[in-house]
C-alpha cells in the first residue's frame, strides 16, 4: 500500500467516524425532542407558564429568581426545579422563599434535558402551580440546543462578564425569547458599557427582548414583572 492508499484510507475512517457522531447527535435532538414536546402537552394541559432560565455561572439566575418568588409570591403559586451538576445550594436557598422546589444535580451532563423535567414534573402537584421556573445547569453552550418544554426562554447576560458575551456565544442568545442584562447596580463599578453590549446583542438577534434590571437593587423588575404576568395572561386566554 503506497502513501496515497493509506491517507485515503485514514480520511475515510475518519468521514466515516463523523458520520456516525452525526447520526448519535441527530438521534439524541430526536428523543430530546419527543420529550419535550411531550412535557409542553403537560404543561398545557394545566395551563402552566413555563421559563427556561440560562447563563453562564456566577450571572444572577438563582438571586433573579429568589426576588421574582418573593415578589410574586401573593400573585403566582410557583414550582421551581434547579439543575446544577453537583450540591443543592441553590435549591435550598429558593426553598427559602416558600416555593416549591426539586434539586436536579446532573453529575457530568452540562445541561438539563426535556426527560429529566419529565421525571421531576412527578415531585409536583400541576394543578396547584401558575408558573413552573426552571433554572439551567449555568452553561452558555450546551442548554442553547435543548427544548424543555418551556414556554419562554431567557438568558441573562451579567455586568461583570464584558459587553462581548452575545457574539462569544450566539446561538444561545439567538434562541432566547428574552435577554436580561443583570447586575446592573455594577455596571458603574465594572465599567460596563452597556450601549456596546447592546449594539453586541442586537448585531445576533435585531429583535430581542431586553431587560435591565438588578434584582440584588430592586432595580427595573416591574417590568419583568409585567411581562410574566403579559405572558400569563396571554396563556390563559389562548386555553380558555
Amino acid at each position: 500500500m503506497d502513501t496515497r492508499d493509506v491517507r485515503f484510507s485514514i480520511l475515510r475512517q475518519e468521514n466515516e467516524e463523523r458520520e456516525r457522531i452525526v447520526q448519535i447527535e441527530k438521534g439524541v435532538m430526536s428523543l430530546n425532542q419527543r420529550y419535550a414536546d411531550a412535557n409542553r402537552a403537560r404543561f398545557a394541559e394545566h395551563k402552566l407558564l413555563v421559563l427556561n432560565v440560562l447563563s453562564s455561572p456566577g450571572s444572577g439566575k438563582t438571586a433573579l429568581i429568589a426576588r421574582t418568588l418573593k415578589d410574586m409570591a401573593a400573585e403566582f403559586r410557583v414550582g421551581v426545579i434547579v439543575g446544577d451538576l453537583a450540591t443543592d445550594n441553590d435549591a435550598e436557598r429558593l426553598r427559602m422563599s416558600g416555593a416549591e422546589t426539586l434539586q436536579i444535580q446532573t453529575g457530568t451532563v452540562c445541561h438539563l434535558e426535556a426527560a429529566m423535567i419529565g421525571q421531576a414534573l412527578d415531585a409536583f402537584d400541576l394543578s396547584k402551580l401558575d408558573l413552573l421556573i426552571i433554572e439551567n445547569v449555568g452553561n452558555l453552550v450546551c442548554p442553547a440546543a435543548y427544548d424543555l418544554g418551556e414556554d419562554f426562554r431567557v438568558v441573562l447576560f451579567s455586568t461583570t462578564e464584558g459587553e462581548d458575551k452575545p457574539l462569544k456565544y450566539p446561538t444561545m442568545f439567538k434562541r432566547a425569547d428574552a435577554v436580561i442584562i443583570s447586575k446592573l447596580d455594577l455596571a458603574d463599578t465594572v465599567e460596563f458599557d452597556l450601549e456596546a453590549a447592546l449594539n453586541n446583542l442586537y448585531l445576533v438577534t435585531p429583535k430581542a427582548t431586553v431587560f435591565e434590571l438588578s434584582a440584588k437593587a430592586g432595580l427595573g423588575m416591574e417590568g419583568w414583572y409585567d411581562e410574566l404576568r403579559h405572558r400569563f395572561a396571554r396563556l390563559k386566554s389562548a386555553q380558555s
